[in-house]
């Protein structure tokens, strides 16, 4: 056989593959077919056009216009290669040029009856476009007169640029716009513009122009390149820093394919082809960490882009950022300080050092082999070494403030450098010395060290004397810091009312000297910050728990604080808040270890009575009212996951009350909850998810969660439904999605998008009374759903185990079976019959028909109805066994109440009676027949 039989054959194959719709084989034939044939034949054409074909039915649009293409080379004009061709643009939206194609078989064959409806559908379509594009022209042009003429009227040109940016949404906009210079027109507009709104919008503009678009994206970059974005970063107004940080993130999220939502991925192919765009674009941004120019608000901007795209899950760039020594940059931050004001010297905000510090814990935490870790310890041990060898104070006193950061974010770090020798005894040193400066960084250094147990009794042993020597000092500064310090070793013993590390008497001492600091308005807001971390040590003690909460002036202030935002009062003021409200992890007690510590003489932890949940509910009750919701809302905005997880805390016991729940809901906690579910540590997102189910079991979610927030709260909820999960937050978690089910078919539809049917059903089989009730009310719920009701038609038992638990003693479980079975049996015959083909199925019907609670009595017979009617067989079924007698009894009630059951039990006869299935007896046949001895059961007597 030659090659052109063989070509021939390979097609002829194909062929019969194409019409038993096995589309890949075919493929694969055409294609051997074409890697044989003679190039530029028209045999070759034929192949291809074939291919090209198979290509349209897998939905392979552009490869298929690649053969049709490469099949009018040899063979132009040819009707079955336009055809195939135009039906492919038409898929990929390309609509005029797709009309083209259509014209031209037109042309070629008049009498083509299959191309007359394709034509006639794309000239409209084509027409209405050309309308709409004429339109849209206009309207760009009419807007970009107004927006970026100087002289205009500010509130013309305002309304003109806010149009541009709902404009830009729709595609052929967009590439207008970007086509008739805007980028170039939005660079000029941001030298002169003086308006913050305008501004605003301006940048707003070419985020969404660079949205999901890599061309267009590339086009802007080509257009003002990466120092522009840059340039407009670098402002002291928070709204246009905000602008500019979104519109750099979302060209990282365009080469990426990731979104701008929390959960979203990176499409490692785009990655990997756009790596030399994302790489420039970070390594710009990394090199403007210590930019001496730019503002404060644009450095921590800068810091919290690197922040969220070196991890892993997103661009993984934290290994590239210490390779260019990103490291000694941020440390450069961390060593920054406001006493030390230079020409030279890098602007700041008083949230800097917190910032940096937490991004230098997300990149240590992608250090995840030990190659890494020692690299990222190498360029930390150099940075000190290069400071310490000028031997003057002020390298002293930065190398401190570094440490305490380093302390702060990666704390493994932090005590491996405090761990050298010399560190801490310089420190040390440099606390009792005369300087407030030295003094006040060795203090905070002193706190940040004083982490854990061994550390803590390290510093008791060395540090005592001299942090209560700072505390009578003249300077507040010191006094503050020393008094935190203090505070911090006094609370070593965490909650355990049993250990003191000083006297009886000095905590409460210690919280008084806080309270003073936090509530005189005469100092500034440092004082206070330094005041609230001192009582997020003291607040273990149950004492001072109650004595704060009593103190509304105190109060007060903390939450003042907390809703000012300042990220480096964050730490303090939510760990406050979290022991108030015993949000912290406990440790379960179990009673068995508890005797086995007393026998070997081992320390037992002590619960003091103020801790009951008596005095935390009255606790959780004042803060609330308070307006503790507002300040938790404000802080939300933190990158550090270890801070998102105690804000969950808070709001999870606070939503632990019922009555507080609507509070919650009203300040905005539900819609910062919902971000806090999706990121951030396990324990963080677990407790963001039960705050939001409870708040969902409690509140209409259409109140609770408006709009799009009740599809993206299923997520959260479906992740309490893991094995791993207590019982409580299972049961939370379906009685929230029961209520979510109830609202529309779109959340309906989430639930099952997300996995949510089979996780619930699970909990339909649990040997536990709540979980199966709340699994079984859900699922009534949720086969108002026409896909949940094929679930049930397939070959599975489900529909049978709904009519198992109408057999159940528990009231609440037996109504949702029941109502979950009425709609199943309206909607579906293929389920009537399931129910019979249960062997008790008898059984659980009598369950429901002589049920003495009326409304599942009623469900009982509407869902009768439903098995029995139009269906003469399965009535035949039904009437054969004692349900008329129960039936006839139901229509014989008189209670108002049983009004429902007694309609559906009459139409039940009534259709068994009108399928001939039974007879209606005369006028007081009923009667005689009671009266009357049963002859046969004497007989078998």
């Amino acid at each position: 056989m030659d090659l052109i039989e063989e070509a021939e054959s390979y097609k002829n194959k194909g062929n019969e593959a194409f019409k038993t719709e096995n589309y890949e084989q075919a493929l694969l034939l055409y294609t051997k077919a074409i890697n044989i044939a003679e190039s530029d034949t028209r045999d070759m054409a034929t192949y291809l056009k074939n291919r090209a074909a198979t290509y349209l039915k897998l939905k392979e649009y552009e490869k298929a216009i690649k053969d049709c293409d490469d099949a009018l080379q040899i063979v132009p004009e040819d009707p079955k290669a336009l055809f195939r061709r135009a039906q492919a643009l038409e898929n990929l939206q390309r609509f005029e040029e797709a009309y083209r194609d259509a014209k031209i078989i037109f042309t070629v064959d008049p009498t083509n009856k299959a191309i007359q409806p394709v034509l006639g559908r794309l000239h409209a379509i084509v027409q209405e476009r050309a309308r709409q594009a004429a339109q849209t022209s206009n309207k760009v042009e009419q807007m970009f007169k107004l927006a970026f003429n100087i002289g205009e009227d500010q509130e013309k040109r305002g309304k003109a640029i806010s149009n541009l940016l709902v404009l830009c949404k729709e595609g052929d906009a967009a590439d207008m716009m970007l086509k008739n210079g805007i980028i170039q027109k939005i660079q000029q507009l941001v030298k002169n513009e003086k308006k913050s709104e305008i501004y605003v919008n301006a940048i707003r503009v070419v985020s969404q122009l660079c949205k999901r678009n890599i061309e267009r994206t590339k086009n802007v970059i080509k257009g003002v390149g990466v120092p522009w974005f840059l340039e407009i970063i670098d402002s002291d107004k928070e709204e246009i820093v905000i602008a500019a940080q979104y519109c750099l993130q979302t060209i990282l999220n365009t080469f990426s394919g990731m979104d701008t939502k929390k959960d979203t991925k990176p499409d490692k192919n785009l990655c990997d082809q756009y790596k030399a765009e994302i790489d420039t674009l970070l390594t710009c941004l990394t090199y403007s960490i210590t930019n001496r120019v730019i503002t404060g608000l644009a450095r921590d901007a800068i810091m919290e882009i690197i922040m969220r795209n070196c991890h892993y899950s997103t661009l993984n760039w934290a290994e590239r950022f210490v390779e260019i020594r990103g490291l000694q940059r941020l440390l450069e931050v961390c060593s920054e300080l406001e006493e030390y004001k230079y020409e030279s010297a890098m602007n700041i905000t008083p949230s800097s050092r917190t910032i940096a510090a937490s991004c230098l814990a997300k990149i240590y935490e992608n250090m995840y082999y030990d190659q890494a870790r020692e690299k990222f310890n190498e360029q930390v041990d150099e940075f000190i070494k290069d400071k310490l060898l000028t031997p003057d104070l002020e390298s002293k006193v930065r190398v401190t403030v570094a440490i305490t950061s380093l302390l702060r974010g990666p704390i493994d770090v932090g005590n491996y450098v405090i761990s050298k020798e010399g560190i801490m005894e310089m420190i040390l040193v440099m606390a009792q010395t005369e300087d407030t400066l030295q003094q006040r960084v060795a203090c905070e250094c002193l706190i940040a060290a004083a982490s854990k147990k061994d550390k803590a009794r390290a510093i008791i042993d060395k540090g005592v004397d001299i942090l209560k020597k700072l505390y009578s000092s003249k300077n507040d500064a010191v006094r503050v810091r020393a008094l935190v310090g203090l505070c911090k070793i006094g609370s070593f013993g965490g909650d355990d009312a049993s250990i003191r590390p000083f006297a009886d008497g000095s905590t409460k001492k210690l919280a008084d000297a806080c309270r003073k600091f936090l509530v005189n308005p005469a100092k500034d807001k440092d004082m206070r910050k330094w005041a609230a971390e001192g009582l997020s040590y003291l607040t273990l003690d149950a004492d001072v728990k109650e004595k704060l909460v009593d103190d509304k002036a105190a109060l007060n202030s903390l939450i003042e604080l907390a809703k000012s935002g300042d990220q480096s009062c964050l730490y303090g003021v939510v760990t406050t808040l979290v022991n108030l409200c015993n949000a912290y992890e406990k440790q379960e007690i179990m009673p068995e270890m508890v005797e086995l510590a007393k026998f070997a003489k081992h320390h037992i932890p002590e619960q003091h009575e103020l801790d009951d949940p008596d005095f935390v509910n009255k606790r959780l009750t004042i803060l609330c009212k308070a307006g503790v919701t507002t300040g938790l809302v404000a802080l939300s905005k933190t990158e550090s996951h270890n801070s998102r997880e105690l804000i969950a805390r808070v709001f999870n016991a606070i939503c632990s009350l019922q009555e507080l729940r609507g509070i919650v809901v009203q300040q905005g906690g539900a819609k910062v909850l919902i971000p806090m579910s999706l990121e951030g540590t396990n324990n963080g997102k677990k407790q963001a998810a039960q705050a939001l189910a409870r708040i969902g079991i409690t509140i209409n979610p259409e109140v609770a969660f408006p709009g799009q927030r009740n599809l993206e709260v299923v997520r959260p909820l479906i992740s309490l439904l893991h094995p791993e999960c207590t019982a409580l937050e299972n049961f939370e978690a379906l009685m929230a999605l029961c209520n979510l089910a109830g609202m529309n078919e779109t959340t309906r539809n989430r639930i099952l998008k997300e996995g949510g049917l089979s996780k619930i059903e699970h909990y339909m089989y649990e040997d536990h009374l709540m979980l199966q009730r709340a699994a079984t009310q859900c699922i009534c719920n949720l086969v108002q759903s026409e896909d949940v009701i094929k679930t049930f038609e397939g070959k599975n038992d489900k529909t049978k185990f709904l009519c198992l638990l109408c057999q159940e003693e528990d009231v609440d479980t037996v109504m949702a079976a029941a109502g979950a079975l009425c709609i199943l049996t309206s909607a579906s015959k293929i389920c009537c019959r399931k129910i019979l083909d249960l062997e008790s199925w008898l059984e659980s019907l009598r369950c429901l028909l002589a049920n003495p609670n009326k409304e599942i009595q009623y469900r009982g017979t509407y869902m009768l109805y439903n098995v029995v009617n139009e269906d003469k067989d399965m009535a035949a079924r039904v009437f054969e066994t004692d349900v008329m007698e129960i039936l006839m009894a139901i229509t014989k009630l008189e209670e108002p109440e049983c009004a429902k059951a007694k309609e559906y039990a009459q139409k039940c006869l009534n259709a068994a009676e009108d399928l001939g299935v039974i007879r209606k007896p005369e006028e007081g046949a009923v009667d005689a027949l009671q009266e009357e001895p049963d002859d046969d059961a004497d007989e078998e007597e």
